[in-house]
C-alpha cells in the first residue's frame, strides 16, 4: 500500500541505527485485492564493516485473529452493559420497592408501640445497604451512561474518587465541552484512562495526576499525565495485559496510544482518536 511505504522507510531506518523495534503491524494488500493485517518481526544481519548487508523480515497474517479479538470484546461490552443496565433497572428498582414497604411497615409498629418496630427499621437499614452496594455493580459494569456528555461526567466522578480513596492529587480538565455521541468509543475512552491511573498510582506511585480531554479538527485527545516514577516499570511490563488491552482499545476506535516520560519526572498516557458527528 502506498501509504505503508513511508511506514517501512521509517523502520529500515531504526534497524539500520540499531533501534529495533519489537514488533509493527501493517496492511498487505492480495494480489486480488483484500488487505490482510501482518504482524511483522525484523532483525538485522551486520556486515564485516559493521553496515547492514540484509535485513529479515518474518510476517505473520493476524487477519482473523484480530477480528475474533475485537467480536470478542465488542461481546463482552455488550454484555457488561446488559448486566449493568439489568442491576440498576432490575435489582435496584426491585430493591427500592422493597424499602419503601418494609418503611410503611416501620412506621405502622411505631404507631403501635411494638417492640418488633426495631426489627423492621433494621430491616430498612439493610435493604439501603443492598440498594447502594447494587448501584456500585451497576455503576463499576455502566461507568459511562448514553449521553454526548458521559464520558466528562464519568471522568470527573473517576478523578475524584481517586483522590477520596488515595488522598492524592487527580484531577480532570475538559474546556471547552468534548461530546462523544459514539457510546462504545466514550466507554474506551473511560477505561484507557481508568487504566493510566491504575499504571500511575500502582507503577509511579504518583501524588499528582492530570486528566486531560481536549479536541480539535474533527480529532480529539486524552492525556493522563502524572508526577511519578517515570515509564521503567510500566516498558518493564511492557507485554502486560493492562498497556496491551489499552492499545487494543485506542485501535478499535481508530485511533492511536503513546506513552512517554513526562519531564522532569512522570509519564505521559496519550490517546489520539477521530471524533464523529452527533446524530
Amino acid at each position: 500500500m502506498p501509504e505503508e511505504v513511508e511506514r517501512f522507510k521509517s523502520i529500515f531506518s531504526q534497524l539500520s541505527a540499531d533501534l529495533l523495534p519489537e514488533d509493527y503491524q501493517s496492511y498487505w494488500v492480495t494480489r486480488h485485492g483484500t488487505k490482510r493485517l501482518i504482524a511483522w518481526s525484523s532483525t538485522m544481519l551486520p556486515g564485516n564493516n559493521g553496515t547492514p548487508n540484509y535485513i529479515i523480515a518474518t510476517g505473520i497474517d493476524i487477519t482473523e485473529r484480530e477480528q475474533l479479538e475485537k467480536a470478542l470484546l465488542n461481546i463482552s461490552s455488550r454484555e457488561q452493559r446488559r448486566i449493568g443496565q439489568d442491576l440498576h433497572d432490575g435489582l435496584g428498582q426491585h430493591l427500592t420497592g422493597i424499602a419503601f414497604m418494609a418503611k410503611v411497615h416501620e412506621a405502622k409498629l411505631t404507631e403501635k408501640c411494638v417492640a418488633e418496630a426495631s426489627d423492621a427499621a433494621k430491616i430498612v437499614r439493610l435493604v439501603n445497604e443492598a440498594i447502594h452496594k447494587t448501584r456500585e455493580l451497576a455503576r463499576g459494569l455502566l461507568p459511562v451512561v448514553s449521553d454526548a456528555h458521559g464520558l466528562m461526567s464519568a471522568l470527573q466522578l473517576w478523578a475524584a474518587e481517586v483522590e477520596d480513596i488515595f488522598g492524592i492529587s487527580c484531577r480532570f480538565d475538559c474546556e471547552p465541552a468534548v461530546l462523544i455521541y459514539d457510546d462504545a468509543m466514550a466507554t474506551h475512552l473511560y477505561h484507557i484512562a481508568q487504566e493510566a491511573v491504575n499504571n500511575a498510582l500502582k507503577h509511579g506511585h504518583a501524588c499528582k495526576i492530570l486528566i486531560r480531554l481536549t479536541a480539535e479538527n474533527e480529532r480529539g485527545m486524552l492525556v493522563v499525565s502524572d508526577d511519578g516514577g517515570g515509564i521503567g516499570e510500566i516498558r518493564g511490563n511492557s507485554h502486560g495485559m493492562g498497556l496491551h488491552i489499552m492499545n487494543y482499545r485506542a485501535g478499535m476506535i481508530g485511533g492511536t496510544l503513546e506513552v512517554a516520560p513526562e519531564p522532569p519526572r512522570g509519564t505521559t498516557v496519550t490517546c489520539i482518536f477521530p471524533l464523529k458527528a452527533g446524530r
